[in-house]
């Protein structure tokens, strides 16, 4: 039976938000926005109250009187915050009901989500409280019957056993102290939802509190114009003497009163109190339970590996550790957050076949926010922004030096221009535009810090059209355009494990970055260099490393040549630079693997490293292939841009 609601709900739900796509779009369906709204509607309703509370007076003659006064005469801004602030918490109900009916009918709430589920039910509760407390407050007909009829309501409790009837709602005991008790109530319980508010959205990984402007915009001015066209008055002052005939009524907060005439106190907590419970024990209740097992999300371009909870959606798992895949609806709605799967496979929640049709679907793509993994998987998204928010942008710089390191290595330093400072991580690197729209990648060796100036480290390609013409015509002081910076392979400063470079070619170029940076900064932890080439001639900065070496304590320097020849006098190690690691370190266990060079050399050193204790985490490479098994797509793959070529 709970299966077949939930889908029928999901149906009625996907077919709303579907027509509301189409009249809103996407990125301004309200349903979309469900949570985001509740706290704006929360911070209207806070702020018209705070304003006004301070023209309110809490003595039992002078509060309606107060309330009569701000509504009246002074219509054009006490008037309109009072409607305003009526019809924010009506709205805030209703935006807070279907948030939480929303995520019963998709099955959001087991599992882990237990905690989210069971405080949002408490907030929802106590927003209704809230509500039900500020309707006493003027003191008209309406506040006295919502006096009584609560009183009366809860005077049913064996706690109170007619005492609240007798001590608390008769003429004389309905004085100042006693609106002193309900004003403090209207204070303190919005309070503690603010408090739990805010304990309930930090279990949500990534939870949006403000909706997009297109939304908040029109709904705050939609509230104005209510407030203006229907404004909420009082009712005649409240008498005890007489019963009111007939008053104007509040469905969104006051439903339960009304029931209270019809059902009586008896069955209306049997009600109350049995669908509150039922609600509360919805994430331990049949018929399905969660897996669970815990799967292993491999996200790149991050080159990350992270658990993923069972009934857990990718995009989840992805910001609760820190991975910025873009997303906006969470709803399987907008299309924000598709990506690729490459390996394993998802269940997929319903979702909008305008956010990823059939063919996309069959093309390997997926929805991140409505699919969970089932197996062990490896998924690709295309990044908006890079870590820590420097966002790639175009630039113009110019050469300021050339200088040959190598027979097929030149040096080049840009002096950039445009009067601001390029700010990167040690390790990124650029995309250099070439006039008919090609792009070159080549990674900064220079430390961050210096945004005016950096280095290049370009290897000569045969035949390559960009590495030829920086090789035989290249000047001083000719126009540069470039974009970045990009990637997400730069130094992590987040842990204290001993570090391990592996350096291959000019993979040297992001390792000299790193840890010029690693230097300026202090940082005190074991590195240990490894860099590769073919022969001696090749190891253009094998005196700048040794110079390392030399001067800092925690870094070592290991060359290694694959294909020496006696004339280079070469005495010591050689062979594969990955495999004199394996000679040196029996286990990988707690360290950290910067490698930097061809794909072919990465693939063939981090099954290796792996079977040497290695933690995937630990390994960061752009050319890093999370999933081996897969097939390169062009030869081309193997010049890999971190290498600068």
């Amino acid at each position: 039976m709970l299966t077949f609601v939930q889908r029928t709900g999901q149906s009625i739900f996907l077919a709303i938000e579907r027509l509301f796509n189409r009249a809103f779009g996407e990125s301004s369906n309200p349903f979309y926005h469900l949570g985001a709204i509740s706290h704006f509607l929360l911070w209207i309703v806070v702020g018209s109250g705070l304003v006004l509370y301070v023209f309110f007076s809490t003595g039992v003659r002078e509060a309606y009187d107060s309330v009569q006064s701000i509504t009246h005469d002074q219509p054009w801004f006490g008037g309109i915050l009072r409607s305003l602030h009526r019809y924010a918490s009506d709205g805030m109900v209703l935006t807070m009901l279907l948030h939480v009916v929303r995520h019963f009918t998709f099955d959001r709430y087991r599992a882990f989500r237990w905690f989210s589920w069971v405080s949002g039910i408490v907030l929802l509760w106590l927003v209704y409280i809230s509500g039900i407390n500020g309707y006493m407050l003027p003191w008209d007909r309406l506040a006295q019957f919502v006096v009584v009829a609560t009183t009366e309501w809860l005077d049913w409790l064996p706690i109170f056993k007619g005492t609240l009837v007798r001590n608390f709602i008769t003429p004389e005991a309905v004085n100042d102290r006693l609106f002193s008790l309900l004003s403090f109530l209207h204070i303190g319980l919005p309070l503690g939802v603010l408090g739990l508010l805010w304990v309930h959205t930090q279990r949500v990984p990534g939870a949006k509190t403000r909706p997009p402007r297109s939304i908040a915009i029109p709904l705050t001015v939609a509230l104005v114009v209510l407030s203006i066209v229907w404004p909420a008055v009082s009712l005649d002052r409240a008498d005890l003497m007489t019963v009111p005939e007939a008053i104007s009524f509040d469905w969104f907060y006051l439903p339960t009163l009304a029931a209270l005439e019809s059902w009586g106190p008896a069955m209306l907590w049997a009600a109350v109190a049995g669908g509150t419970l039922f609600a509360l024990a919805l994430p331990w209740l049949p018929p399905k339970h969660a897996s669970k097992v815990v799967h292993h999300v491999a996200v790149r371009p991050d080159n990350r590996i992270v658990p993923a909870r069972g009934g857990e959606s990718l995009l989840d798992a992805a910001l609760r550790e820190g991975i910025p895949i873009p997303y906006d609806c969470r709803s399987g709605g907008c299309g924000q957050c598709k990506c690729s799967l490459l390996y394993g496979d998802v269940e997929l929640e319903p979702y909008q076949k305008s956010a990823l049709s059939d063919d996309e679907r069959r093309a390997g793509k997926i929805l991140a926010c409505v699919a969970s993994p089932t197996t062990d998987v490896e998924i690709e998204y295309v990044p908006v922004a890079l870590p820590g928010g420097n966002a790639p942008r175009r630039w113009k710089a110019s050469v300021a030096s050339l200088a040959k390191a190598a027979d097929d290595v030149m040096i080049v330093h840009l002096a950039v221009e445009g009067g601001k400072d390029l700010h990167f991580y040690a390790g990124q690197y650029i995309n250099v535009l070439l006039p008919d729209g090609q792009k070159r990648s080549f990674s900064f060796a220079t430390a961050p810090g210096d945004g005016r100036r950096i280095e290049l480290q370009i290897r000569r390609v045969p035949g390559g059209l960009y590495t030829t013409h920086v090789f035989d015509a290249m000047r001083v002081g000719e126009a540069v355009e470039f974009e970045g910076p990009l990637g997400s392979f730069f130094l992590r400063e987040d842990s204290k494990k001993p570090i391990l470079f592996v350096a291959g070619a000019t993979g040297f170029a992001p390792v000299k970055s790193m840890v010029e940076y690693a230097f300026a900064k202090g940082m005190k932890r074991e590195m240990v260099l490894y860099w590769g080439t073919r022969r001696l001639p090749d190891m253009y900065a094998r005196e700048l490393c040794e110079r390392w070496a030399r001067e800092h304590a925690n870094f070592r320097f290991v060359p290694v040549l694959s294909d020496p020849v006696p004339g280079d006098g070469w005495t010591g190690r050689t062979g594969l630079v990955h495999a004199a690691i394996l000679a040196d370190y029996p286990s990988l266990a707690g360290h950290q693997v910067y490698a930097c060079g061809s794909v072919a050399m990465v693939e063939a050193a981090h099954p290796a490293f792996r079977a040497r204790g290695m933690d995937p985490n630990d390994c960061f490479s752009d050319a890093f292939r999370l999933s081996p098994h897969l097939a390169r797509e062009t030869p081309e793959e193997d010049v890999v841009r971190l290498g600068g070529a």
